[in-house]
């Protein structure tokens, strides 16, 4: 029998000892922690993050950010306390924008979702609307927060003393925007902050004097029915405004305006009030509050709506129907008003907002 060359038995060596170490480094575990993480940003339940836990589930729609180049409101989808989906509902639109917007939003949904909290990368050429998505989100999570700490509350009974924090609406100012978080334990607010406030110029003195002593009152009386400071109409507004807001998030029994006047009684503590997120149409802001008695809504109404001109007309005609229909359907989805598309837009998006916020 004729010998192997040396030559081409060396060759089979290699090429054996090669394909050993291949099929060797494609017996990777399936528990690699790279793999927990799906093309959409999905991570498992069990997944360590800073989302809130205990058990938070359904969506819920963080305050609108006011950017630059637009307005940047964000959506989180929770499941066991765990943000499963996040997107954003409101973003810069025209021009350069719709590029951006289109590149950087789908980077920071991703992110969001994998981080489980708002600290996350801003997205390179995208800076004011990363920073909005962020601020957006916080809020998201603030009041998933808040709806997490309601239901512990709940379950541990009276005292469980547990603390929650509630950011308020953006109100917009002559000087800017004025927004209010609140600290909320054992039915009182223990903290309030200005999260954001009138900028610039003389605007920074103004702040700087008047806000530590709204905040103080804020903590002082336990509701927005506080005393404007002087030489600061605006400022003071403004910080009421986005405080009643908070305090309307805040679950019922929460908010110490929202107990006072009451005798304890069981149909008093099946009510609450929900502001929804400020929406942006061609006219003007639109902002609905709802009433919800055992989970139905029972009032609707909204805070703002355009005005000015012909917007006059529209808004007195079509918004008792959408606070009517409202009330009739318990949902946000109701018909537009003839002759009054932009504001029946607005309307039904803070009224969803609003929803979201009741966990429906």
């Amino acid at each position: 029998m004729r010998k192997s060359h040396p030559v081409r038995r060396a060759v089979l060596a290699g090429a054996a000892t090669v394909s050993g170490i291949v099929l060797l480094l494609s017996l990777k575990p399936a528990s690699d922690p790279g793999a927990a993480q799906a093309a959409g940003g999905q991570l498992p339940p069990a997944a360590a993050g800073q989302a809130p836990q205990g058990g938070v589930n359904g969506a819920v729609t963080g305050d609108a950010a006011q950017t630059q180049y637009g307005p940047v409101q964000v959506r989180v989808t929770m499941a066991n306390g765990q943000i499963t989906k996040a997107e954003a509902v409101q973003t810069p639109k025209g021009g350069q924008s719709d590029q951006i917007t289109a590149n950087a939003v789908p980077r920071l949904n991703q992110a969001a979702v994998a981080a489980q909290s708002a600290d996350i990368d801003a997205v390179s050429g995208a800076t004011y609307t990363s920073a909005g998505y962020k601020k957006s989100l916080q809020s998201a999570l603030d009041k998933a927060k808040a709806s997490a700490g309601a239901a512990q509350g709940g379950d541990a009974g009276a005292g469980a003393g547990t603390a929650r924090t509630v950011t308020g609406d953006v109100a917009q100012t002559q000087y800017g925007p004025v927004q209010v978080r609140i600290t909320v334990a054992d039915g009182k607010i223990t903290k309030a902050e200005a999260v954001q406030a009138p900028k610039g110029g003389r605007s920074d003195q103004i702040t700087s004097s008047s806000v530590p002593r709204l905040n103080q009152a804020a903590v002082a009386t336990g509701t927005a029915q506080i005393d404007s400071v002087s030489g600061a109409t605006y400022t003071s507004a403004g910080y009421k405004k986005s405080l009643q807001s908070a305090l309307d998030k805040a679950p019922a029994g929460g908010g110490s305006a929202q107990a006072a006047g009451s005798g304890g009684g069981r149909e008093q503590t099946g009510t609450r009030t929900l502001t929804g997120s400020v929406a942006q149409t061609q006219y003007g802001p639109v902002q609905v509050r709802v009433t919800l008695t055992d989970g139905k809504v029972t009032k609707a109404e909204a805070v703002q709506a355009p005005k000015g001109g012909r917007s006059d007309q529209i808004t007195s005609s079509s918004v008792p129907r959408l606070n009517q229909a409202a009330v009739a359907t318990g949902t946000a989805q109701i018909d537009s008003v003839s002759g009054a598309t932009y504001t029946s837009a607005g309307y039904k998006k803070s009224l969803q907002s609003a929803l979201d916020q009741a966990g429906g």
